[in-house]
Formats: structure tokens, C-alpha cells, sequence
């Protein structure tokens, strides 16, 4: 079955948004655009990226995983039918949300993706020494520039979110429509409460990051196995020394079991299940790793099943 679609403010998106944090790092060219390819021939058209990624990493810069993606859409020829996100506030080169740190990282990652707009652009961490006025007017001047379609934001407290939202009504500007949580069955506590609230309130629509836990509800994480040798494996590991993270793997290797399904495919699918959640944000490094990801089209959780994961995950 293919993936279904939703409407982020103007934006029709695929159930399943493809992240773009391993391409140029753990994913070389070639196997980046394989990835993309089979995602995109699959039916998914939601690509996002940072300009950050991957500065993180020894003799990296920044700006990798756009560079790739901007290759992949040269060669391709199908910048029109993919939705394309990226952020900015993150970069070494452009840290912050000052109006000029904004206008010149829009326009670096305009140069790098090799095109002229940018579908959906989110402020990648919020920056409190900017009056949240100053960041919403910029943002609405990208927009009437045509330099970016849609706005909205990650990594915000509600205060400065609910803020964001006041400034852009009272001022006839640019108005966040969508929202990048922290959020999956082993880290809720950030997301749910005040946060989540707000977004159903504003009609947000949610695309929670990390929705695999860095690859630990994948299920290749178990007690008293090797720990995978993986760029990533020290964030994943943590949650097997903690009896959340020990719960959760429990249930959620149960239901994957009961449904013949992946893990990663039931980890997925309850958090697309979950109030005001509109797609979850999810990376493969190999093609072989993006099929448990596209299989969340096929696979809807009882809500019996999606009870008893809350609870394990509670």
C-alpha cells in the first residue's frame, strides 16, 4: 500500500518523511541516491535536511547532506515533485537567527540544494537573544521573496512557540504551520504536555525527529548482545540501561512479532497514530534499511496494540 499523504499548510506530504542526517556522512553519494531513489519510486516525496549536517563530524563542514540532495535533484530532474525541507540555525557559519545570519543561511542552502525555493524551512533551534518579532518578520521576507513556502520550527519551548504564533497574527506575517519535536515511544516527556497541546491548538502539523531513537527501536539493540558498531550507537545503546528502554524493546519486539512486522515498522506506526503527529521523520543508510520505513503504509496498529506500547512506554 502506498504511504498516504497530508497537508502541511499548502504542502501535500508523504505519512513517512525521509531524513536526510546520514547523506554525505554514514551515506556516500552513490548510496544516497539509491535511498532516494527507492523512496521516491516507492511513492514518498518529503525529503529533509539541515544545513548542519554534518558539521558534527571530524573534517566535515556543514552543508554535506544539502549538497547531495541538491546533486540528486540536478541529476534527477524532479525538483518539482518533491517537497523539500531543510533549517538553519545550526551551522558553525551561520549560528543563531539574527535577520542577517537567516538571510545569508537561506541563501547558502538555496546554493547548495541547486534551487531556487525551498519548500518547507524550519528554524532549527530557536534563538532567545532575537525578539521572537525580528525572526517572524524575516521569515515572512523570505516567504515574499519566494526563497521559502512554508515556515515553521524545531527545538522551542512553548513560551517562545506560543509567542511566534502572536507575533505572526498580530502582524500579518508568515505564520509557522508545522512543528519538529523530539518524539518517539522512549523519549515523550519533552513533546507531551504543554508543547503537544499547543500544537493542536495552532493546527500544527508534527514531524517528530529521532522517531526511531537513533536505531534502538529498531530492535537491533538487546540485552546482553554486542552493542552495534555504528556512528550512532552510543545514543541508541543508553536506553538498554534504563527499565523504560528495557519495557518498551520488550513490547515492542512482542507486537512486531504478533503483526510479522519490523520493529522499526510498529515503532513508526505508533507514533503516526499519536494525536497531532502528521508524519514521523525517520533515515536509512542503505536501501535495505529504508524498506521497514516504507512498510509503515501497510501497517496500522489495533488500538489495543497502540495501548499497550503507551503503556510500556509511560
Amino acid at each position: 500500500m502506498p504511504l498516504r499523504t497530508h497537508k502541511v499548510g499548502q504542502l501535500s506530504v508523504s505519512s513517512l518523511c525521509l531524513g536526510g542526517n546520514v547523506f554525505g556522512w554514514t551515506a556516500d553519494a552513490p548510496t544516497s541516491f539509491a535511498v532516494l531513489d527507492a523512496y521516491t519510486e516507492a511513492g514518498g516525496n518529503f525529503l529533509d535536511t539541515a544545513d548542519t549536517y554534518a558539521s558534527w563530524v571530524e573534517g566535515l563542514q556543514g552543508g554535506e547532506s544539502e549538497t547531495v540532495l541538491g546533486d540528486w535533484l540536478a541529476a534527477r530532474g524532479n525538483r518539482d515533485r518533491v517537497v523539500l525541507a531543510t533549517k538553519a540555525g545550526g551551522h558553525p557559519r551561520f549560528k543563531g537567527l539574527a535577520p542577517d545570519t537567516l538571510r545569508a543561511a537561506v541563501d547558502a542552502s538555496l546554493a547548495r540544494l541547486r534551487t531556487d525555493y525551498i519548500d518547507l524551512f524550519y528554524t532549527h533551534f530557536d534563538d532567545e537573544s532575537v525578539p521572537v518579532e525580528d525572526i517572524m518578520g524575516t521569515l515572512d521576507e523570505l516567504v515574499r521573496a519566494g526563497k521559502i513556502r512554508e515556515i515553521a520550527a524545531s527545538n522551542i519551548s512553548p513560551e517562545r512557540l506560543r509567542a511566534s504564533l502572536a507575533a505572526s497574527d498580530r502582524e500579518g506575517l508568515a505564520r509557522y504551520v508545522a512543528l519538529q519535536p523530539h518524539y518517539n515511544l522512549v523519549s515523550r516527556d519533552t513533546y507531551e504536555g504543554e508543547l503537544s497541546a499547543l500544537a493542536a491548538e495552532a493546527e500544527l502539523a508534527v514531524i517528530p525527529y529521532y522517531a526511531l531513537a537513533a536505531g534502538f527501536l529498531t530492535g537491533k539493540y538487546r540485552p546482553d548482545q554486542p552493542v552495534p558498531d555504528s556512528a550512532r550507537s552510543g545514543g541508541a545503546a543508553r536506553h538498554l540501561e534504563t527499565e523504560r528502554g528495557r519495557r518498551v524493546l520488550r513490547e515492542l519486539l512482542a507486537v512486531a512479532d504478533e503483526r510479522n512486522a519490523s520493529p522499526a515498522t510498529v515503532a513508526l506506526a505508533w507514533l503516526a497514530a499519536r494525536p497531532t503527529v502528521t508524519a514521523p521523520l525517520a533515515s536509512a543508510r542503505t536501501v535495505d534499511q529504508l524498506g521497514p520505513l516504507l512498510a509503515l503504509g501497510d501497517l496500522e496498529l489495533t488500538e489495543e496494540e497502540q495501548e499497550r506500547l503507551t503503556r510500556a512506554s509511560a
